[in-house]
Order: structure tokens, then C-alpha cells, then sequence
């Protein structure tokens, strides 16, 4: 049987040859013809799921690119990995496997792609940890491969205003203060997820698109487009193409995903005003390919890059009206000419980041959602690396400047963020309170959950500017205010947060880049004399197994 193994590197150990008969013969019966195994095979890696509105219209998107991959010359085959819906388990037990799925979902595409020989790959994701976990696989594998963004959901309409799921999450808080009616919530709830997409801010889920598009492992505009759009269709009929392009020039992840490619994607989110989950995640997707990057690369970057984008959660638009300006892509070129991107970066269209930006048009002067480099939101980045008595390893900030740049408050400490959501819609927690929340690591949880409850209810309580939360554990793209999470090294391995005691001193300083205690060394090395680790939740399963592998969230969280 003929073939050629250039461009059919591993898909021919598979199908070719007398003893490949068996193999061949069970293909057949999935939709391969003759013709089909002489054809580079190109796995499409679809995360569709009726879990969660982010990923329920992504079998629709897996058929577009299988169907681009078969016009350009290949052969298609979709296969599915996992996805869980952080917005519906957040606040409960089961959000400590939303960072765990990002694991599961890296490591099963890994074994699909490694055991069937495809050459190269489409992989296609929504909700947050989707992406990252896609990215993982597709750099471990390093074949030729393009991921793409399943789409931004519309925005809800409630009272005139556009209202997403971040609205109800503070409408819970709001509640809480008497200041809606049940009917008023109910009402909230109902208006804010109108169909198929990701959650529509700034929040991870679009922040990671755009991180991953700057990277150049997306098409130019796959992070800027609706998830029900005809442009999105398009996006997934051309990563098919692109898919065998790529496999034809055999350019692979590591040809894209450089260390200057990721700068590129640090600067992007920072202008962006990204969610600081883009932090772990980076740094896991720079592992995953053999990039050393560090979280003081996130300092240098954002000393130099400002925050130009006004979209929530702490500025005012949507993702979705970020597109009808444009998208993505004007910013970039934005921030190509001032000199803060490295345009030789190489992407999956086979061009450069600058080639891809060239012709790229400004957006509308009549448009205030993306601010000039004259006017900007913030002049430097609002992802602030704060290292200090309490995180000695660091810590990650998402300092905007309107909660203000320092905060000295006393400690309330929670083992847990159910424990801390309920003091404060109890109002229990009060002005000049710094909430703790520990034991909540990727070990400790074991999972590392996101505080979106207990943070959105401190800002539904009108408390954002009069209270600080921090915690080992990390945020959804949807939370702000003044809070700090990544704490590392974390409390279940002793790290000094755990130490801490109610009515302790804390200051954030987020000019200095400081988070620490007001206590001498002494006091906390007595303190470290007595602590005991805590026994760990989980003997068995996933989360067992996640706490054993677990690195510190200052590398990323990863297990591989």
C-alpha cells in the first residue's frame, strides 16, 4: 500500500502494510475507505458535553473542522475528552476537580492521539480549564496541531443592561444585604445564560483564548468570535485546513510555543486585564513544552505592558462587544508597533505574529472599549507577583487600582471557602477584615478551588473596597476586588499561612509587591514548632491521586 510517511508520520505505523490488516479492517467499520489510508489522519478533539452551555455546541464545531481536515486531503476522526462546568460546581465539594479536569483532559488527549497515530490534531474547547488542558496535551505530543476556541456566549439582558453568570453569583450578595427580592434574583438567574458559549467577560475562558491565540497555536480571530456565529463555523472548517498545512510543512508546538511566544501571550492577557488563572496556566502549557517560565516573568512583563482594556469583571464591556470592535487582533497590533510583542513568533497560519498582523485595521475612534496607550486603564499590569512573610514562593494579585493599591486589615481565618461564604452573607465579616481561606492548595483542597462565591459575595455586600480576601487556593476570571490567591508555598505543606491566627496583621502592598504578616520570625518559627498537617480529605480516586502528584500552584499546578 502506498504512502507517503513524510507527511504520515505516525498514522502509517498504523494502517500500512500486510500485517496492518486487522488494524485497517476495524477502521472500516468507522467510515474509512480505501483511498482514506494512504491520507494523513488528523484526530479532531472535541470537548462537547451537555455539562455546561460552554461546551454543548462544540459536536456541531467538531464536524466543521473534521470536515475542513477531510476537503484539504486528510482524514478526519473526532474522538471526546471531558469537561466539568466550573460556574455550576462552584462554591460546593465537587469544584476541587475543575483544576484536576484540566490533568484529565491533557492526559486522556495525550492517549488517544499517542495510541491511534494521528499525525496531527484539532483540538476544540470551552469552558475554562478546556484550553489550557488541550494546550498541555498538544505540546507533550508535539505534532502538528492548532487549537480552537468553542466561542463567547451572548450576553443575557436583564433591566436594559447585559448580565452574565458573574451577575447572578452577585446577586447572591446583593440578596444577602436585602437589596433585591427573591423575584428580583429569580429574574437575574434567568436572564443570564441565553445559550451555547463561555462565560462572557474577561473571565479565564476568554482570557486563555486570547492568551492562546497571541501564543499562535490559534487562527487570527478564533478568540474573538460568538460561539453561535457563522465566523466561529468558518474558524473550525479552516483549522482543519490549517491542521494539514501544518502537517505538510511539519511545524510543530515546538516551533510555536517559544519562550518569546509566551511573553507574547503575558502581554496580550495583561492588556486585556486576563484572569490570574492565565498565571497557572502558562506556566503548566510552558512546562508541558520545555519553556522556562517563571512568575517573575509576569512582573517584568507587566511593569512595561498597561491594562488598555475596560471588560469585566472590573471594567464596564463585554467579550461579546469587544468583537463588534474588532477583537483581538487591532489590540496586538496595537501593542506590535509600540514594540511590547516579538513579531518573528512563528503561528499555525505557517506566517509569523507579524505577518499575520499586517493590513490588520485600527478599531472605530468612536469606540471606548479599548483605551489608547495615552489613556490607558492602568498604566502597568494588574497581574502583581507579591512575595513577602506570608508567600515567600509568591503569590498572585489581580490589582485593578480601583479597590486601591494597599490594604492593612485584621486576619478572619476559614479552613474552607464554605466556612468563609457563610460568615460573609451572614455579616460576620466587616470592614477591615482580611478574609483567609487556607487549606484550600492544590494539595490541600485537594484541587485548588476558586473563591468566585466568597468574592462575589464580599462585592454584592458592597464590601470590595473594605475587605481583602486571600487564600492558597486561586479565582475565577469573574472575581475582583482586593484579593490575593496562589499563596505558595501552600498551608497543607506548612507554608505560613497556616500559621496565621485570628486578629493577625496583614498588608498588601501592591507597589511594593509585598504580602506579609506582622509578626517577628520568631514568633512564626514558634508557631511551625506546634503546627501538625493537616490528615489528608481523600484516601482514594482522582483527588487522592491529584494531591499525590501536585506540584506547587508557583509552577502551575501541573502533575506531569
Amino acid at each position: 500500500m502506498a504512502s507517503s510517511k513524510t507527511t504520515r508520520p505516525y498514522s502509517s505505523s498504523v494502517v500500512d502494510g500486510v500485517e496492518r490488516a486487522p488494524s485497517r479492517a476495524m477502521l472500516r467499520a468507522v467510515g474509512f475507505r480505501d483511498q482514506d489510508f494512504a491520507k494523513p489522519q488528523i484526530g479532531i478533539a472535541s470537548t462537547w458535553s451537555m455539562v455546561t452551555p460552554c461546551n454543548m455546541h462544540i459536536d456541531v464545531l467538531a464536524r466543521q473542522a473534521a470536515k475542513g481536515a477531510d476537503l484539504a486531503g486528510g482524514k478526519a476522526v473526532i474522538f471526546n475528552t471531558i469537561t466539568v462546568s466550573d460556574g455550576i460546581s462552584m462554591g460546593t465539594e465537587g469544584m476541587k476537580y475543575s483544576l484536576v479536569s484540566r490533568e484529565v483532559i491533557a492526559d486522556s488527549l495525550e492517549t488517544v492521539v499517542g495510541c491511534e497515530g494521528f499525525d496531527g490534531v484539532v483540538a476544540i474547547g470551552g469552558c475554562d480549564k478546556n484550553m489550557p488542558g488541550c494546550l498541555i496535551a498538544l505540546a507533550r505530543l508535539n505534532r502538528p496541531s492548532v487549537f480552537v476556541y468553542g466561542g463567547t456566549i451572548l450576553p443575557g439582558r436583564y433591566r436594559n443592561s447585559n448580565v452574565d453568570v458573574v451577575s447572578v453569583f452577585e446577586a447572591v450578595g446583593q440578596h444577602a444585604r436585602n437589596q433585591i427580592s427573591d423575584r428580583e434574583l429569580r429574574l437575574v438567574e434567568r436572564s443570564a445564560i441565553p445559550g451555547p458559549g463561555s462565560c462572557g467577560g474577561m473571565y479565564t475562558a476568554n482570557t486563555m483564548a486570547c492568551a492562546i491565540e497571541a501564543l499562535g497555536m490559534s487562527l487570527p480571530d478564533s478568540s474573538a468570535q460568538s460561539a453561535v456565529s457563522k465566523e466561529k463555523r468558518q474558524d473550525c472548517l479552516d483549522a482543519g485546513r490549517v491542521a494539514l498545512n501544518l502537517v505538510q510543512k511539519d511545524i510543530r508546538p515546538k516551533d510555536i510555543m517559544t519562550r518569546k511566544a509566551f511573553f507574547n501571550a503575558i502581554a496580550v492577557v495583561t492588556a486585556l486585564g486576563g484572569s490570574t488563572n492565565a498565571v497557572l496556566h502558562l506556566l503548566a502549557m510552558a512546562h508541558a513544552i520545555g519553556v522556562k517560565l517563571k512568575l517573575d516573568d509576569f512582573t517584568s512583563i507587566g511593569q512595561k505592558v498597561p491594562v488598555l482594556a475596560d471588560l469585566r469583571p472590573s471594567g464596564q464591556y463585554m467579550m461579546s462587544e469587544l468583537i463588534e470592535i474588532g477583537g483581538v487582533q487591532p489590540l496586538m497590533r496595537m501593542l506590535l508597533d509600540k514594540g511590547l510583542l516579538q513579531g518573528d513568533c512563528m503561528t499555525v497560519t505557517g506566517k509569523t505574529l507579524r505577518q499575520n498582523l499586517q493590513g490588520v485595521k485600527p478599531y472605530p475612534k468612536t469606540q471606548d472599549i479599548v483605551r489608547d496607550f495615552a489613556n490607558p486603564i492602568k498604566e502597568d499590569g494588574h497581574l502583581v507577583i507579591l512575595y513577602g512573610n506570608l508567600a515567600p514562593e509568591g503569590a498572585v494579585a489581580k490589582i485593578s487600582g480601583k479597590e486601591g493599591l494597599s490594604f492593612t486589615g485584621k486576619a478572619r481565618i476559614f479552613p474552607s471557602e464554605e466556612k468563609a461564604l457563610s460568615s460573609i452573607l451572614s455579616d460576620r465579616v466587616r470592614k477591615g477584615d482580611v478574609v483567609v481561606i487556607r487549606y484550600e492548595g492544590p494539595k490541600g483542597g485537594p484541587g485548588m478551588r476558586e473563591m468566585l462565591s466568597p468574592t462575589s459575595a464580599i462585592m454584592g455586600k458592597g464590601l470590595g473596597k473594605d475587605v481583602a480576601l486571600i487564600t492558597d487556593g486561586r479565582f475565577s476570571g469573574g472575581s475582583h476586588g482586593f484579593v490575593v490567591g496562589h499563596i505558595t508555598p501552600e498551608a497543607a505543606v506548612g507554608g505560613p499561612l497556616a500559621l496565621l491566627k485570628n486578629g493577625d496583621r496583614i498588608t498588601i502592598d501592591a507597589q511594593k509587591r509585598e504580602i506579609n504578616v506582622m509578626l517577628s520570625a520568631k514568633e512564626l518559627g514558634l508557631r511551625r514548632k506546634s503546627w501538625r498537617p493537616p490528615r489528608p480529605r481523600y484516601s482514594k480516586g482522582v483527588l487522592a491521586k491529584y494531591a499525590q502528584q501536585v506540584r506547587s500552584a508557583s509552577h502551575g499546578a501541573t502533575t506531569g
